[in-house]
């Protein structure tokens, strides 16, 4: 940060504030760039408040003066403060550290500034946001005289469980070659290595670098060819029925969960954080509320992880509550998907959840506001869906230099006000992902969990996949599995009419269409996250159950009466339910597998050839 102050405050409005530009010696302005952060410090403090420097990022530049968003509050900020540039755009410090970490929306650990300043976050506070005095045992993997290039690994530590790769730093421009290199325990402020530049420049790098959240940490990496850009070809193996099955997930792909309030959003997304085969989670709680957060925070400690340990132990938390600061609210997900961009580079695969990108949309809205910039649609900005876009672009699967593969897939959920999918966050999110998990308060009050209706999401990486999906679960896999949506369909369109003119109403033949679409929904597509077993159903198990109810549901049966029909499909839904609560490795597994066969083989229903 310079030493001298460089700005004055003429115009306060709210937590955006416009700044005079100074002149220097030679008289001429102090040079400021749009993303710059700058240190704004209030003359009148309070009698029990130690000076502090608020942090702001400069947003729009004009002819002498900026205007800057303040990511704190503006209470006592006058006319004619000081301003001092950092000459630094809005940065976060990557480095080893990270797991298990709880930040704020830039990068101050919360559980660190609890310890010293107590439980409210004081105002203008700047913690590191990795401890600079903890050491790391690092061991090097290149020698003197390598050629090396930016994101190529120099060395590693032990971070938990996880190999923690330390890169050319990622905004070196051409090659390097390594002049001085050494292995021991040592802190991320101390140098490790020692590069000379083409150019002849001689640069130190530590274990932990800076960069900034705006840009996407790959762009420079792809551009110089340090890292290639790969299509997703598999799926994110979540372990729920559903999604797995019906609207799947690209590993290194996005998509969106939309949903009223109380329709599950937070057990779903902390089920697919648990269980999905990803290396590294990332959560970002964006403008929730605080009770949500706080049961985040002290939930995901104390969760086992299924791959060992604890989940927090392969986490990073970063929140942003309601009741914090707008602009720093905004910032968070940049500070998460960077993260997140970090350990994709080193070759793990990432996932990252954004709960929820309409606060994060409505913080751009106030601030737009503020602004005086021409509104959009519900007064959103009129950038909004380039930034949305923006941001899931940064997802996607990266291979670095070494050839690892390394994934970022991008989750993130909307809360449109009143389940209104058709407002403009979801409309401008649902332009640009590629698997659309719609939840449905009507689902979430019959208690039908996880309550994403099937009958308005999609996904259109169930298509793009087809080859996975040929070699792992066979030829015919999709061609069933649109089947079994085309039942659902079905099944609606039954119970719609039914309505309106109850059972009597329609045929034998469009009864037994519903009961089939009912059994379907029931056994399949509703998943117990209170459950040892059904809570978690591997790919193999999905593909053993989803090939019996093929064979329960489509082969032709012959019923005398509706109630029939009733008693068959009650009796065959309550098994299916059992073998769901059932270990495979179990006596009541095989128990119930062999009640299914017989209610199969009996009269009057004639099954469908294996």
């Amino acid at each position: 940060m310079f030493e001298q102050i460089t700005a004055r405050v003429m115009a306060v409005r709210d937590d955006i504030v416009t700044v005079q530009l100074l002149p220097d010696a030679e008289g001429q302005l102090y040079p400021i760039r749009k993303n710059e952060v700058v240190y704004i410090c209030p003359a009148r403090q309070g009698v029990d408040e130690r000076p502090r420097y608020l942090q702001a990022e400069v947003l729009r530049v004009r002819q002498g003066e900026a205007d800057v968003q303040v990511f704190e509050n503006t209470r006592g900020v006058a006319i004619g403060d000081a301003v001092r540039q950092s000459g630094a755009m809005l940065s976060v410090t990557l480095g080893p550290g990270l797991l298990g970490q709880v930040y704020d929306g830039l990068q101050n650990p919360l559980e660190k500034i609890a310890s010293q300043e107590g439980f409210f976050l004081p105002r203008g506070i700047q913690v590191p946001g990795l401890d600079t005095q903890q050491h790391w045992a690092f061991q090097p993997r290149v020698k003197v005289g390598a050629e090396v290039a930016a994101g190529d690994c120099l060395g590693d530590v032990q971070e938990g469980r996880f190999r923690h790769q330390i890169m050319v730093p990622f905004d070196l421009l051409g090659g390097a070659r390594v002049s001085w290199i050494q292995e021991g325990s040592f802190t991320v402020t101390t140098p490790v290595v020692r590069l000379q530049t083409r150019a002849g420049k001689e640069l130190e790098v530590t274990m932990q670098q800076d960069w900034p959240v705006r840009i996407p940490l790959s762009s420079p990496l792809l551009r110089s060819g340090s890292s290639e850009r790969l299509y997703p070809q598999q799926p994110l193996l979540t372990s729920i029925r559903l999604i797995d099955t019906f609207f799947p997930v690209a590993r290194g792909g996005s998509a969106c969960i939309p949903g009223p309030f109380g329709a599950g959003k937070t057990v779903l997304q902390n089920l697919i954080s648990r269980y999905s085969d990803v290396d590294i989670v990332v959560i970002v709680a964006c403008g929730e509320r605080a009770g949500e957060v706080v049961e985040t925070i002290t939930e995901f400690p104390n969760l086992p992880d299924p791959k060992g340990g604890s989940l927090m132990d392969r986490t990073v938390i970063i929140c942003n509550t309601s009741s914090m600061p707008v602009a720093a609210r905004e910032a968070s997900i940049y500070t998460g998907i960077t993260i997140s961009e970090y350990y994709r580079q080193m070759g793990y695969n990432v996932l990252l959840i954004a709960d929820s990108t309409s606060r994060w949309a409505q913080a751009m809205r106030e601030t737009s506001g503020r602004l005086e910039e021409i509104p959009g649609e519900e007064a959103f900005p009129a950038y909004l869906d380039s930034a949305i876009r923006a941001l899931y672009e940064r997802a996607g699967v990266i291979q670095n230099n070494a050839g690892h593969k390394g994934s970022l897939t991008l989750i993130g959920t909307v809360s449109p006000a009143g389940g209104n999918f058709e407002e403009p966050v979801t409309q401008s999110t649902l332009r640009t992902v590629k698997t659309f998990l719609g939840l449905s308060a009507e689902r979430a009050y019959k208690r039908a969990y996880p309550s994403v209706d099937p009958l308005i999401s999609w996904s259109r990486y169930l298509d793009q996949m087809s080859d996975w999906y040929a070699k792992h679960m066979g030829t015919e896999w999709i061609s069933q599995v649109k089947r079994m949506q085309q039942l659902l369909v079905a099944g609606e369109s039954v119970q719609q009419m039914m309505q309106v003119t109850g059972e009597e109403g329609v045929t034998l033949d469009d009864y037994i269409t519903y009961h089939r679409a009912l059994c379907l929904d029931q056994v399949y597509l509703q998943q117990d996250a209170f459950d040892p077993v059904d809570v978690s159903t591997p790919l193999n198990r999905q593909k053993t159950v989803f090939t019996l109810l093929q064979r329960c549901l489509q082969g032709e049966q012959h019923f005398s009466d509706k109630d029939q029909v009733r008693q068959y499909y009650l009796k065959l839904t309550g098994l299916l339910k059992n073998l769901n609560y059932s270990r495979e490795d179990s006596p009541d597994f095989n128990k119930y597998l062999q009640q299914i066969e017989t209610l199969l083989q009996s009269e009057p229903v004639t099954p469908v050839s294996a």
